[in-house]
């Protein structure tokens, strides 16, 4: 029985040491939430805007409607790369105005 015991210690131990050789868990966080997308989405309907970034997933862009729908946007949209554009200025705005203040 102690013989027993000593090989499946010895099983456990060498299975725990051997390299996971890059394998990736399958997992539903890591797959991609947007299968399609839409190129055109009412702005005025548009209550919250997601951006997700997963690995193995192009960027993806939720929206959620004020009907509380939820739909994936295509970052390409002219629009959208130009909200993100000035959202991206007004941080750099105020990062600005932050370190002139210290």
């Amino acid at each position: 029985m102690d013989i027993k015991f000593l090989a499946l210690m010895t099983l456990l131990a060498v299975a725990t040491q051997v390299p996971s050789l890059n394998a990736k868990p399958i997992s539903l966080v890591e797959r991609c939430w947007c299968r399609t997308t839409l190129n055109t989405v009412p702005q005025r309907s548009i209550k919250e805007l997601k951006f997700l970034h997963t690995p193995n997933c192009p960027f993806q862009v939720i929206a959620k409607l004020k009907n509380n729908r939820e739909v994936c946007i295509n970052p390409e949209t002219k629009w959208l790369q130009q909200y993100l554009k000035n959202a991206i200025n007004k941080v750099k705005r105020s990062k600005k105005r932050h370190a002139k203040k210290i």
